[in-house]
């Protein structure tokens, strides 16, 4: 299989407003973001990412929120150039976007192009007016679908997202959403089902029975709709939510599920690096004006520095690389935990169809088993 290779996340932490399902690190600023600011201190934390990890070949980045559509095309071309000064960068390098498809922000997809993106990925999350409106985004039907075109139009790749197991929705009406969303010719599509995460409003809604999800047998006959329609035209599961044509998958999150290193950077990123030949978990501090405050003071936001010991790398291994239809190499386990996975589980798990060996060294969820994941990888972490 492909090295993982290693790879830049950069977050930015500003949003037009709050989404009641989201817990990412995202915050609602109503005074003008100071970009030249923010600027300087990504470039100050980028080299010291490559301080602690240099030599390496940056062969993915990806702009991530939050709403990195809000930056200016000029601050996303600044944070590439502080990345090709701290480490080499591959020719091919994939440069990824998250962008929200509101008509002004689609107005600035040809200054990110020209920035350097090479891919945009679009959070559409609906098409139907009532859900979209209900999952607290901005943008309408026609922006989205305007959006979508106008991506597909100027970046060499494209994908966008849509949540379904919404509330109320049918396996019938989401067959036809996902034929429409098809029919735009995404190469590359990432399906989450709607989950209730604490601290959000979802969450306080769920909590006082004001807000219902489809039951077990519901989210099922959903999952399996997603599993027929993209298999169908052409785009099979690469990842548990990830949907792509062949050559189409999305570098940088390989990256994360092949276990690979990553430096991240920007409030509230999160980053594995081998510093000295020990694998090591960084965060940064999450609030946007205390982390630039940090790296003004001491050149970079981490907050989190813990080395990471071979019983957690062997764990994080499994649940990022499970997630992958590819599977996880054996023999790599092996080496990072000093131990070998129970061939008993392995056995009692192919017996249920839930995993399923690829020739000598690899092991991957099956169909059956992408359903039930977390169990699985629970069993065999066991």
């Amino acid at each position: 299989m492909t090295e993982p290779g290693f790879g830049v996340y950069v977050h930015w932490p500003f949003c037009a407003a709050k989404c009641p399902y989201c817990d990412f690190n995202s915050h609602v600023r109503r005074a003008e973001i100071d970009q030249d600011r923010y600027l300087a201190a990504f470039r100050r934390e980028i080299a010291h990412m490559a301080a602690l990890a240099p030599g390496r070949t940056v062969g993915s980045i990806f702009f991530g929120g939050g709403t990195p559509s809000l930056m200016k095309p000029e601050t996303v071309g600044g944070v590439l150039d502080a990345i090709n000064e701290a480490w080499a960068v591959d020719p091919g390098v994939e440069v990824t976007l998250e962008a929200n498809p509101t008509s002004v922000e689609a107005e600035r997809f040809r200054g990110y192009r020209a920035a350097g993106v090479n891919r945009v990925s679009l959070g559409v999350q609906a098409l139907n007016a009532a859900d979209l409106a209900a999952l607290g985004r901005l943008h309408t039907v026609d922006e989205a679908l305007e959006a979508v075109r106008l991506a597909v139009s100027i970046f060499p790749r494209a994908s966008f997202d849509l949540i379904y197991a919404r509330p109320n929705q049918t396996p019938e009406a989401w067959r036809a959403e996902l034929a429409g969303a098809l029919a735009h010719a995404p190469e590359h599509l990432s399906l989450y089902q709607l989950t209730i995460e604490e601290g959000t409003a979802f969450h306080a809604l769920y909590a006082a029975g004001k807000l219902k999800t489809p039951d077990e047998e519901t989210s099922r006959a959903l999952w399996d709709v997603t599993q027929e329609v993209t298999e169908r035209a052409g785009m099979p599961a690469y990842e548990i939510s990830n949907h792509a044509r062949a050559g189409a998958e999305s570098r940088h999150n390989l990256v994360y599920w092949r276990y690979g290193e990553y430096a991240g950077v920007g409030p509230g990123a999160h980053g594995r690096l081998v510093v000295d030949g020990v694998r090591r978990e960084l965060a940064t501090e999450r609030n946007p004006e205390l982390w630039a405050a940090a790296v003004e003071a001491d050149g970079h936001g981490v907050v989190v520095d813990e080395a990471l010991s071979a019983e957690a790398q062997a764990d994080e291994f499994l649940v990022m690389g499970l997630r992958l239809a590819e599977g996880i190499d054996l023999a790599r386990f092996h080496r990072l935990s000093g131990r070998r996975l129970d061939a008993r589980r392995i056995d009692d798990l192919m017996m249920d169809g839930m995993v399923e060996r690829v020739g000598r060294d690899r092991l991957r969820v099956t169909r059956a088993g992408f359903p039930v994941l977390d169990a699985v990888v629970a069993d065999l972490a066991g």
